[in-house]
């Protein structure tokens, strides 16, 4: 995990001796030191949401087909349209239940991007800005790591679940602050077990050991990032010994509701996102791939839409009966939309011009439209919202501040949603 995480703008002595601290499990297991920061007021609407669920659909989901269907239009393919429970409002015929729910989200038809290739893409959806050779930037959860902090000191503020290797994690921000990864959602926090033979009495005896060792390793390289690798592991532990590692299990769910949300790995992820939220978690990621639908696009989004609209409106009516979705903004993206043209592979290319999103939750308006793209769904017709835009209107859903400014170890300025402005027609 660490690897595909790094937060490094240079290689130098620095970087050598945290390398090193790979070595040394659990070194300088001691709080982090404050890194650079310049905090500024909240501004507009929003600010009503502690926690936020981020369903990202990795691969560029089509919106014709799902979200901004044009019936009549020679584009739209052998996708039918559906009403909805809002008037004049029309969903793609495979996601019926978010139909009958469309009255308590919102449906964001403008978005467009920059980027048109995937890991530029997916980069530039989770960090606001596009890839640079001499930083990585952080993700939308570590900042909601960092700039709202843990809840509950036994669990994680950041988590994604399924996700790739090229996710941007904390990127220059401290170690603390990037997602805890899960790989299978129905498998429970792997390796939080002590293993056969090792009673509790010797594992507390060799994290001491391993603590001195880290402790001298500290003292020689006192870097944030080498703490960094030591508040990383003391926080996992911390984990471990806590009833809290429990709500990682989805087994303990009633098995009618696992249904619900359907049996696969985003619908329990899914799931999982709701049981971490209860224990409060921040931030939790769910991410479904296989939107790349240049071939057979129409027979894709066939198993997808449903497996979707399963698992969201299982979600929404969840978050609603616990009581979580008045503090909770929900939001499903992709990082960019799909061709109107149909190609030679009944399939749809890539399409950074107009797609869309979802958005719902704490402070957000419900059963709204916002923006239009034109009548063959190519180009933003209508109140364009680039991704950055988007990302601020998470921010402010959250009650950060989008023109806080963090500073790189190479004190470069970074805010969370780079220059984007917050949409203030989706709040309520």
């Amino acid at each position: 995990m660490c690897e595909s995480l790094e937060p490094f703008d240079e290689i130098d002595r620095r970087a050598f001796a945290v390398h090193m601290a790979k070595a040394c499990f659990g070194v300088g297991m001691i709080p982090l030191l404050g890194t650079g920061t310049q905090v500024f007021g909240q501004q507009g609407k929003g600010g009503k949401a502690k926690k936020a669920i981020y369903l990202f659909m990795s691969g560029g989901m089509t919106h014709l087909d799902t979200f901004d269907p044009k019936p009549g239009a020679e584009t739209q393919g052998s996708t039918k349209a559906i009403k909805t429970s809002v008037s004049g409002v029309q969903l793609s015929e495979h996601f019926p239940k978010l139909a009958e729910r469309m009255n308590k989200l919102s449906i964001v038809r403008s978005m467009t991007t920059t980027q048109g290739a995937h890991a530029q893409g997916r980069y530039l959806a989770h960090t606001s800005y596009p890839p640079r050779a001499t930083v990585r930037h952080a993700a939308m959860g570590a900042w909601v790591a960092k700039v709202k902090g843990q809840i509950n000191k036994n669990v994680p503020a950041n988590v994604v679940i399924n996700g790739g290797s090229d996710h941007p994690g904390a990127g220059y921000m401290d170690l603390k602050y990037a997602p805890l990864p899960i790989g299978d959602p129905t498998a429970g926090l792997q390796n939080s077990k002590l293993l056969g033979g090792v009673s509790e009495q010797d594992f507390n005896r060799r994290l001491n050991l391993v603590a001195k060792f880290g402790n001298q390793f500290l003292a020689r390289y006192p870097f944030k990032e080498v703490e960094g690798y030591g508040a990383m592991y003391a926080e996992a532990i911390r984990l471990m010994q806590s009833e809290d590692v429990k709500a990682f299990d989805v087994a303990q769910e009633d098995s009618k509701l696992r249904d619900t949300y359907g049996r696969g790995n985003f619908g329990q992820g899914c799931l999982l996102a709701r049981r971490l939220l209860e224990r409060d978690v921040r931030f939790v990621e769910v991410q479904l791939g296989g939107w790349d639908t240049h071939v057979d696009n129409f027979e894709t989004l066939a198993e997808k839409g449903p497996e979707v609209d399963t698992a969201v409106a299982a979600l929404l009516d969840d978050l609603e009966r616990t009581g979580l979705l008045s503090e909770t903004v929900v939001v499903l993206t992709s990082e960019f939309g799909r061709s109107p043209k149909i190609n030679e592979r009944v399939g749809r290319d890539h399409h950074p011009a107009a797609y869309s999103s979802l958005i719902a939750g704490a402070g957000i308006k419900a059963g709204y439209v916002h923006g239009a793209s034109d009548d063959r769904g190519h180009f933003v017709d209508d109140d364009e919202v680039p991704v950055e835009d988007f990302n601020a209107t998470i921010a402010q859903a959250l009650g950060i501040p989008v023109d806080q400014i963090e500073y790189s170890a190479s004190k470069r300025p970074f805010k969370i949603a780079n220059d984007g402005v917050p949409v203030d027609k989706l709040f309520a």
